[in-house]
């Protein structure tokens, strides 16, 4: 299916010691799915971390051209299997941000997928030696939402940066972090059944604790 691109906002600045263009891009498919990414480099104002420094990571994430449901797809149609999570993240060498997909194989085996977040290619993969892998199956049986969908679900709260399943306790779901152009990072949970999105309030609380303890 053919995907249509639309230009979601584009905001040009100049400034003192010269500024930058940043671009925001949707697109969509039949499926609904979206894609937020910013086209150039983010001017030095635009990503900032809880000190007021730049934050290079959020900048990276933001810049990455291929979407959390797009990674998990690429991921198992070379693994097939059952995604369980996908992060956006460093590389342990060198600092090259890549999407790391973890796949559970029909056999149990778990496989750890690396895809390139500029064009969706898979860099490579390995097995891994997890537990948990009852409690995961247990937590999915009757769910009817794919870790791809909970990540499209999520793509309308921001840039979605992970997604992961949260099989502790008993309100098992899919939970997803994302950033906006600013930076800001907010958690989210979405059901297993209905694909509801939801705010991870608990992670709200957690978060307002730490500034408390900050301020004493």
């Amino acid at each position: 299916m053919k995907r249509n691109i639309v230009i979601a906002a584009v905001t040009a600045a100049a400034l003192i010691g010269g500024g930058t263009a940043t671009a925001l891009a949707t697109t969509g498919d039949d499926q609904g799915s979206a894609r937020q990414a910013a086209t150039t480099q983010l001017s030095n104002d635009d990503v900032r971390d809880d000190d007021g420094e730049r934050d290079d990571d959020a900048e990276k994430t933001l810049s990455a051209d291929v979407t959390a449901p797009e990674a998990i797809a690429s991921a198992l149609k070379h693994t097939s299997g059952t995604v369980v999570s996908a992060e956006l993240d460093d590389e342990d060498d060198g600092g090259k941000v890549v999407w790391t997909v973890d796949v559970l194989s029909g056999d149990n085996t778990w496989h750890s997928v690396s895809v390139d977040p500029a064009n969706g290619k898979v860099l490579g993969s390995h097995t891994d030696d997890e537990d948990g892998t009852a409690q995961v199956r247990a937590a999915l049986k009757g769910s009817s939402v794919t870790a791809e969908e909970a990540a499209k679900a999520a793509a309308g709260k921001g840039v979605v940066t992970s997604v992961d399943l949260d099989d502790d306790g008993k309100n098992k779901s899919w939970e997803a972090e994302t950033r906006k152009s600013g930076g800001a990072e907010q958690d989210w949970k979405i059901d297993l059944t209905s694909g509801k999105v939801t705010a991870d309030r608990a992670d709200a609380r957690d978060d307002d604790a730490d500034d408390a303890d900050d301020q004493d």
